[in-house]
């Protein structure tokens, strides 16, 4: 017998439930047909696989060398079949995070026309993973910057940072706060916070905050779902809350935080799987609406007009300060644009 791609999948399967019959229900197969098909698989690798006992299966020596080999023939294999899918149907499918607001499938649309662009939102490592099976062309994924207890990503995958966004504080309108320009640590200890609940990927941004005030425990009146929810608390609770501006409402105040902490919104995607033409405008496309998006902020907006340096991946994007382009140099000044709001920033 001769191995095929459908025998790696059973061995794989068979490894993730560690047991034949939660492979069996997992597969659809009648037990003891998944155990005729393990055994002409063994026989064909020349020795057993698994070693069988009341409480399961489990590697042997062999299955310890072959299993991880097969696994990876099997994922790259249905990697090929999604990435000939998408490539044959005209297809960019893009993941966000948050929520998905009408204007960013528009804009990238709008730029990508010669295919389909197709939107869903879904929790970032969620996103990752969806890329690296090839369901999603690629996803927009927030990755905050130098923070514990935030999953890597998959060395896979290529990446690119679309924009580096600090983090700042939401407050409501009538705060005292709310009039500063900035804040810092001392003014945080004393407010009341809306948390978003552990395992969002926000979760520990604001766990690495509260660890640094000179009073670790702040009082939370709430755990948040997600931003929006997070944002309604603000408003009608008068909480605080740590948001990326472009993942704030306008229904509530944004005040700088010194010494910021930043997240990263990245692209990922899988190598190959699109053309560097198609990747080279989204990226651009992604810039540009993040841009647009951030124009309807004014704090933000000028705060990043202001330090152009902070924001590196935006520079043929924001409009440079005039004192830089005098009128007689010659030179000529990028024009400035707008990028997405994602909550995923």
């Amino acid at each position: 017998m001769h191995l095929e791609i459908r025998h790696a999948r059973v061995v794989m399967t068979l490894a993730e439930a560690g047991s034949i019959s939660k492979a069996a229900a997992k597969l659809s197969l009648p037990q003891p047909s998944l155990t005729a098909q393990l055994r002409r698989i063994e026989k064909a690798v020349g020795g057993d696989l698994f070693v069988r006992s009341a409480f399961g299966i489990t590697p042997t020596p062999l299955g310890e060398r072959l299993i991880p080999m097969l696994a990876d023939l099997a994922t790259r294999a249905d990697a090929v079949v999604a990435e000939a899918s998408s490539l044959s149907s005209g297809i960019l499918r893009i993941g966000n995070a948050e929520w998905t607001p009408v204007t960013l499938r528009r804009a990238l649309q709008s730029s990508l026309p010669s295919v389909e662009v197709q939107t869903v939102t879904l929790d970032p490592a969620l996103g990752v993973d969806a890329v690296s099976r090839g369901e999603l062309t690629a996803a927009l994924i927030p990755s905050p910057e130098a923070v514990d207890g935030v999953r890597d990503l998959d060395p896979s995958l290529a990446k690119e940072i679309i924009v580096r966004e600090p983090i700042w504080l939401a407050l409501p309108r009538d705060h005292a706060l709310a009039r500063r320009t900035t804040v810092s640590r001392r003014h945080m200890v004393s407010l009341s916070w809306v948390q978003h609940v552990p395992g969002h990927w926000f979760h520990p941004v604001e766990e690495h905050l509260f660890r640094k005030l000179d009073h670790p425990t702040p009082e939370v009146l709430h755990y948040a779902g997600g931003h929006a929810e997070a944002m309604s608390w603000v408003r009608d609770a008068g909480a605080a809350a740590l948001a990326t501006p472009t993942g704030s409402t306008k229904d509530v105040s944004l005040v700088a935080v010194t010494e910021p902490l930043r997240s990263r919104l990245l692209l990922v995607w899988r190598p190959g799987s699109i053309h560097p033409n198609t990747l080279r405008q989204l990226i651009d496309a992604l810039r540009r609406y993040y841009c647009e998006y951030a124009r309807t902020i004014p704090r933000y907006w000028n705060w990043m007009t202001e330090r152009p340096t902070d924001f590196p991946e935006l520079a043929n994007f924001l409009p440079r300060p005039s004192r830089w382009w005098p009128r007689d140099s010659g030179a000529e000044q990028p024009g400035g644009g707008p990028t997405p709001r994602t909550a995923a920033t």
